[in-house]
Formats: structure tokens, C-alpha cells, sequence
């Protein structure tokens, strides 16, 4: 059992020890941000759905003031 705890506590050291690495591995962030501001228009543009179905930003507007993105990367890209 002490020699579980010694492993255990190795172990966790070790990560410990490694986090700030692995974080420094990371691309540096832009000098200079892109992309539209906060409050711009939305320029129109066309996607795929999670059915493979092409979907536009003003077919889901029509009948709607706003319209949530959520743009999500999959571990397999």
C-alpha cells in the first residue's frame, strides 16, 4: 500500500510539474484581432449542417430576429 501512495504521489507530481509545458505549446495569439466587430452585420454566408444539409445565414433568419452559432471542433479533424 505505501508503495501505491508513492506512485500515486509521483505520478501527480509529475503532471503537476508538466501543465504549464504543455500549456506553453499553445500558437501565440494574434497582434491584432480579426474578423467583424461586436454589433456588426453578420455577412451572409452558406454551410452544412450536422445532416449534411447546405444552410444559409438568411434562410435562418427568416422569421427570427437573431440567430445562435455555435461553431464546435471535433477531436477527429
Amino acid at each position: 500500500m505505501e508503495k501505491f501512495s508513492r506512485r500515486l504521489v509521483l505520478t501527480a507530481a509529475v503532471a503537476l510539474a508538466a501543465m504549464p509545458w504543455s500549456f506553453a505549446q499553445g500558437e501565440k495569439a494574434p497582434d491584432k484581432m480579426t474578423g467583424i466587430a461586436v454589433g456588426e452585420k453578420a455577412p451572409e454566408f452558406n454551410l452544412k449542417d450536422q445532416n449534411g444539409e447546405e444552410v444559409s445565414l438568411s434562410g435562418l433568419l427568416e422569421g427570427s430576429k437573431s440567430v445562435a452559432l455555435v461553431f464546435h471542433r471535433s477531436a477527429n479533424w
